[in-house]
């Protein structure tokens, strides 16, 4: 029997057979639906951690220097907690020398923030934001716009202006019924004009993005978010990786100078890059995706004894046809593929039906909850090999004892 036609006959008995099909095929459509599901998610979580979460908090051939890094997604313990505490700050007299230190074509921006209390004369209640002072090429670094207004300007942070840049929550809710263009934010008693409304930055799990106002570095903003010459960092950008390479050796080296370390001592600094905060992620999700398939292989197994079932009473069902087939000259080979290519049509069917049932949960999941999804065509095809292989494994004691079959005793079957 060629290939063809054993697929078309396993076909065939599925649509004869429906409730026996469905129950055949509900083992390997439910063990596939959920490996598709659960490597979605796993798949959309790195995907959202790498290109939307810390491509907004870390841009790319970017770096930060830092007392301690700004991003820690866990495998953090007590020992380096306290040995982070213990470093010395980053000071307002480190910028010069590590800004002297840059290749050409490179960005920097000086960072400082805290959260702290916002007041406005168009609401009652004051509220707590994310306060940063910053320095202008902040902005150009991570490509952030505005949607009203603009941004200020070097020489606005030169001269140390009371100007703000917001976020679209701190808009919505200090100004709830009037244009925040020009109108004054409080923060420490100290009014501040608002200039412009940034883009949105979307959400975290849920948690807003937006909830922040941005002052010039030398505004009065700063006496608030560190005090004593002390900075929280220096965002620097380089124009290609690199260049960056190239840089962090040059602020390793300036840093580890002015701070007198010897060459056993290890940094007392970070220099922060979304590679490194993505490292811990990525070896927790090399655990998800192994388990991703592990788990759902239970109901691929249990879908497997189910077919073999199904071929063994098929066997049974259809021993004068085998005899039939043998004494007009059919090989035992023959019998064998056509029993196995059967089983593996019906366990691939099963499948595809899962990968079109996992797609939609994640579909689902996506619409309704903050997790993000992402369906990788590698699943679909890890989803596919596995269905025929479980189909295959479990035809291969079925086929044999129908090719095994004595066509004489086959026929007298009846």
């Amino acid at each position: 029997m060629r290939f063809y036609e054993a697929v078309r006959l396993a076909l065939s008995t599925i649509r004869v057979q429906k409730l026996k099909s469905f129950f055949t095929l509900l083992g390997v459509m439910i063990g596939v639906m959920f490996l598709i599901a659960v490597v979605s998610i796993v798949e959309g979580m790195g995907h959202y951690m790498q290109d939307d979460l810390m491509g907004k908090l870390i841009p790319i051939n970017t770096f930060n220097l830092r007392k301690t890094p700004d991003v820690t997604l866990g495998g953090i313990d007590r020992a380096t907690w306290q040995e982070w505490q213990r470093r010395p700050r980053i000071k307002e007299e480190d910028i010069a020398p590590v800004l002297a230190a840059l290749s050409p074509g490179t960005r920097a921006a000086v960072v400082s923030q805290d959260n702290l209390m916002v007041e406005s004369r168009y609401v009652p209640k004051p509220k707590q934001v994310d306060a940063s002072n910053v320095t202008a090429p902040w902005f150009d670094i991570k490509k952030m716009g505005v949607t009203e207004g603009r941004v200020f300007t070097a020489q606005e942070d030169a001269m140390g202006a009371p100007v703000v840049v917001i976020g679209t929550d701190v808009a919505s809710y200090f100004f709830p019924s009037v244009d925040p263009i020009g109108r004054e934010l409080k923060v420490g008693h100290i009014p501040y004009t608002v200039i412009g409304i940034a883009e949105s930055q979307g959400s975290v799990f849920g948690v807003s993005l937006d909830k922040f106002i941005v002052a010039p570095f030398n505004s009065p903003l700063k006496r608030l978010t560190n005090r004593h010459g002390v900075i929280d960092g220096i965002m620097i950008q380089s124009p290609d990786e690199t260049t960056m390479l190239a840089n962090e050796d040059a602020v390793r080296s300036v840093m580890r100078t002015r701070r007198k370390l010897l060459p056993e001592q290890k940094d007392n600094f970070v220099l922060e890059t979304s590679d490194q905060d993505l490292e811990f992620w990525n070896k927790i999700k090399g655990y998800l995706v192994v388990a991703g398939i592990a788990l759902p292989a239970i109901g691929l197994v249990v879908g497997a004894i189910v077919i073999m079932n199904i071929m063994l009473v098929a066997v049974a069902e259809r021993t004068a046809e085998i005899g039939v087939r043998k004494a007009l000259g059919a090989r035992r080979q023959d019998i064998l593929a056509q029993f196995l290519v059967e089983s593996a049509t019906l366990s691939t069917v099963g499948s595809a039906i899962g990968v079109v049932c996992g797609i939609g949960i994640s579909a689902i999941i996506a619409s309704v909850s903050p997790l993000p999804t992402h369906v990788a065509l590698w699943s679909i095809v890890v989803s596919v090999l596995l269905g025929a292989g479980v189909g295959i494994a479990a035809g291969v004691y079925p086929a044999s004892r129908a090719a095994l079959l004595d066509p004489i005793t086959a026929l007298r079957a009846e």
